[in-house]
């Protein structure tokens, strides 16, 4: 996991985005341990209570289980309810401003199939 903070957010939420980009990506199992807290905190020079937040996020979203003495462990059925709310935030938040920007810059279905191809890049204006 590669850490680059930025200031647009707060260091745990990041942390907490990051996890959950390894959940999504398969790099995190069902029945994983997650890198303790005191790794975590060891290798980015963070401060343990700043993980523990993101943890905690990641344990009420029921995305993570605390085993006690054991650790961290990504729960049963996290990646589907991951994909469910990212897909749903996604159509409700993201899309309607690429739609937006599609329509203003005059691109067509077409441009943006082609565009989705290995080598290939939209051109032009509107057909």
């Amino acid at each position: 996991m590669t850490m680059g903070w930025n200031d647009n957010a707060p260091i745990y939420r990041q942390l907490k985005e990051r996890v959950i980009g390894m959940m999504l990506d398969g790099l995190l199992k069902p029945g994983d341990a997650l890198p303790s807290v005191r790794q975590i905190a060891a290798d980015f020079q963070l401060n343990p209570i700043t993980v523990s937040r993101a943890y905690q996020e990641l344990v009420d979203e029921t995305l993570v289980e605390k085993r006690r003495g054991l650790g961290m462990y990504m729960t049963d059925g996290a990646r589907d309810k991951l994909l469910a709310t990212e897909r749903e935030r996604f159509l409700r938040e993201e899309w309607p401003a690429m739609i937006e920007r599609i329509r203003r810059l005059g691109l067509d279905l077409q441009q943006l199939l082609q565009a989705t191809q290995p080598g290939q890049a939209a051109t032009g204006g509107a057909a």
